[in-house]
């Protein structure tokens, strides 16, 4: 989990799942990085097995590429509160990833003024309290995660006029 609670590595796989597959250097214009320091982080990521080498896009031995090995990365907090130093990673993680998804919905809202109407008018934000048993809030994420697997499942980067988009959600208890 620290290994990708490291901002630059949660940029870095943002951007290979948003752009594909993409080379240090690349992605070291994307996020202005230094190429060594995209390098570095590269290899942590892969290390961990959030990422992974993308031979067949080279056109040479020294041109190296890389790709997200997975469209998404989920994780059980409960699998964490027994363990006083995995749950400390998996505050760090949360909380990191957090800021990533605000920095992603403040880099939309600058861009919003230059962007079609067409894209801006379905854009949905929206927030709601709901009283709920535990067993409901269970049913409330299945069918959440079941609305976004469905989406996923019709998501083609290549599919004309398909742009990037990001889904984020939470449902959690509000604490007392």
């Amino acid at each position: 989990m620290r290994a990708l609670a490291h901002p630059t590595r949660l940029r870095l796989l943002g951007e290979l799942r948003v752009r594909g597959p993409q080379t240090v250097g690349m992605l070291s214009e994307v996020v202005d990085e230094a190429p060594g320091s995209v390098s570095y982080h590269l290899g942590q990521l892969a290390r961990h097995g959030f990422v992974e080498p993308a031979p067949e896009r080279a056109r040479d031995g020294r041109e190296r590429w890389w790709a997200a090995a997975h469209r998404r990365t989920h994780w059980e907090p409960l699998e964490a509160l027994e363990d006083p130093e995995r749950r400390a990673a998996s505050g760090v993680l949360r909380r990191a990833v957090f800021r990533r998804y605000l920095a992603v919905l403040e880099e939309y809202l600058e861009s919003e003024p230059s962007l079609p109407a067409e894209w801006v008018a379905p854009m949905a934000s929206s927030d709601a309290v709901l009283h709920l048993t535990a067993a409901e809030l269970g049913e409330l994420r299945a069918d959440l995660e079941a609305l976004g697997a469905r989406w996923e499942a019709r998501s083609d980067p290549d599919r004309p006029g398909a742009e990037a988009v990001t889904l984020v959600y939470q449902a959690f208890r509000r604490p007392s």
